[in-house]
């Protein structure tokens, strides 16, 4: 709530007025995208209330876990865990312990996760206090559904607000490199372990091979956003989308050749923005070609992964994805390299390390050569993780996860020093 509003709602005592409302009483609540909420409570009412909005037909994308305990609990969980898109705590309490509960608290969130305060105390200092540091709103009990659902709406309905998702883009700088292999592993283990909704966009129409990696066979998805861009909304959005799993969707390629799919440079913007503002987490596999419309992608994309094999084609070509990056996204850092079929037997091959140096990079991933596990695994439409969770090579995708998520790393997160829930959880 900004502080126009809030002098607009002052009741008698100070605080907006906390009266029961419905939704025909003159605002609107904005439905909720895909988010990932938990709650921790400190009363049974303010448990039944949230599990009551959870269930409410505005809410049905969205995760709601609801714990009890309150703040202690939730800092006591994210010392090995993610944080959520967003976290409703219960206070109860003077202001000085509340604040002092915050700031731990805050020690532990990732930039960009959105914190809903609950409590029982009726005063301005406090309310703008918790503005100060950056709280997303502070509501008073006793707490009514529709005023819950509406502070989340508006959190995240406002036009003004950055855009919900985080985009990936996954390109294999050579043909047959296993680009999309590791981009469908890596968005299953980012969905996962951070239990955000991620989606996968298989942006290669005539030979894309999500669906097959998924065990999935959906009847619409990428032809049917691009093709009516007139009616593409977060509506359409959800009836072509394909569920892989509790967290996981899929945007599948036609993989036909009943047609041909010349598209121009901006054809795919209004679905990334459509996916950018209903998802936490999009994962683009992009198709290895060179095109406006691909280039495009690759630069508006907030993480890129360049996937190639050890050998001195996929050298030149990454040399030069890199050097156009450079220069596309001067501001940005360099791609995720991530080298895949290393060590093939009886192949001559670049070393992984002295690949990355002539890129002028100092991190990758490396994937061993793995033919029976690989073959296993699609052949079953399966991911690595599921056919053999304790396999190096899932590892090696959960890492992949851990570092374009944007977040930290679960049950290695480090405590940030004293800072303020400004710079946490709005990420300046």
């Amino acid at each position: 709530m900004d502080m126009a509003n809030y002098a607009a709602d002052l009741g008698h005592e100070g605080m907006p007025e906390t009266t029961q409302q419905r939704p025909e009483e003159g605002f609107e609540i904005h439905p909720i995208p895909r988010i990932s909420v938990q709650g921790f409570c400190l009363t049974d009412g303010t448990t039944r209330t949230i599990e009551a909005a959870a269930e409410d037909r505005r809410m049905t994308k969205a995760h709601v876990k609801v714990h009890m305990g309150g703040i202690p609990a939730a800092i006591e969980h994210y010392t090995q865990a993610p944080t959520p898109n967003l976290i409703i705590v219960e206070t109860s309490g003077n202001q000085g312990e509340i604040l002092t509960e915050l700031d731990q608290l805050a020690e532990y969130c990732d930039a960009g996760t959105k914190v809903i305060v609950i409590g029982d105390v009726n005063d301005v200092t406090l309310y703008r206090e918790l503005m100060h540091r950056g709280v997303s709103e502070y509501l008073i009990t006793p707490l009514d559904i529709y005023q819950l659902i509406r502070a989340i709406g508006d959190l995240y309905g406002d036009p003004q607000s950055e855009p919900l998702g985080r985009t990936v883009a996954f390109f294999g700088v050579k043909g047959g490199c296993g680009a999309s292999t590791v981009a469908h592993n890596a968005a299953w283990a980012l969905a996962r372990e951070y239990q955000n909704e991620t989606v996968v966009a298989d942006l290669d129409l005539a030979f894309g091979t999500a669906g097959l990696d998924y065990n999935q066979d959906p009847l619409q998805g990428v032809y049917e956003a691009i093709s009516a861009p007139e009616r593409l909304d977060e509506t359409l959005l959800d009836r072509i989308l394909s569920k892989c799993s509790e967290h996981l969707s899929l945007l599948a390629a036609p993989a036909s050749l009943e047609r041909t799919y010349d598209y121009g440079e901006h054809s795919f913007e209004l679905l990334m923005d459509t996916m950018r503002a209903s998802t936490p987490t999009i994962v683009l596999d992009v198709p290895h070609a060179w095109n406006a419309w691909v280039k495009n992608v690759l630069v508006s994309a907030d993480e890129v992964v360049m996937v190639a094999e050890p050998d001195l084609a996929n050298l030149r070509n990454a040399k030069n994805v890199v050097d156009t990056l450079k220069q596309l996204r001067p501001n940005d850092r360099l791609p995720l390299l991530v080298m895949n079929r290393v060590n093939v037997p009886k192949r001559p091959e670049i070393k992984p390390e002295d690949f990355a140096t002539a890129l002028g990079m100092t991190s990758l991933l490396s994937i061993p050569f793995e033919p029976q596990l690989f073959g296993t695994a699609a052949n079953n439409g399966q991911m690595i993780a599921e056919l053999e969770a304790k396999n190096p090579v899932a590892g090696v995708f959960t890492e992949i996860a851990h570092v374009v998520s944007g977040k930290s790393n679960p049950g290695k997160i480090k405590k940030a020093g004293i800072s303020s829930l400004l710079s946490k959880l709005t990420g300046r």
